[in-house]
């Protein structure tokens, strides 16, 4: 998984009209998947009543990752919108979490 500043993660909705959260949550459902995650296709986060569905998908594959619940992680991403997601990225860049930075090689445990 790519290491992100939660700080990004936290401005950058603001700064961009909301357009950012779904850029990171794209980009962090391909980083879940790769690590062996099933997060389905980000575009059903933008229909209404299934995006319900898919964040949860979202916040089960990112509390695989790190350790964390995925009741803790689906409801700070649904009611804390940009401040949750700044929570949960800082949960993914624990050491805890499967990490690999951009162009390096994944570590093999």
């Amino acid at each position: 998984m790519k290491r992100r500043s939660p700080a990004a993660v936290f401005w950058l909705p603001l700064i961009t009209f909301g357009i950012y959260s779904i850029v990171w949550l794209a980009r962090t459902r391909g980083d879940l998947n790769r690590v062996g995650e099933s997060v389905p296709t980000t575009w059903l986060y933008i229909v209404p009543i299934v995006n319900f569905w898919w964040l949860w998908r979202f916040a089960v594959g990112t509390a695989n990752v790190s350790g964390r619940g995925a009741g803790g992680a689906f409801a700070l991403l649904l009611l804390l919108g940009p401040i949750g997601a700044a929570i949960v990225q800082s949960w993914l860049n624990k050491r805890d979490a499967v990490v690999v930075d951009a162009g390096a090689a994944p570590a093999v445990a």
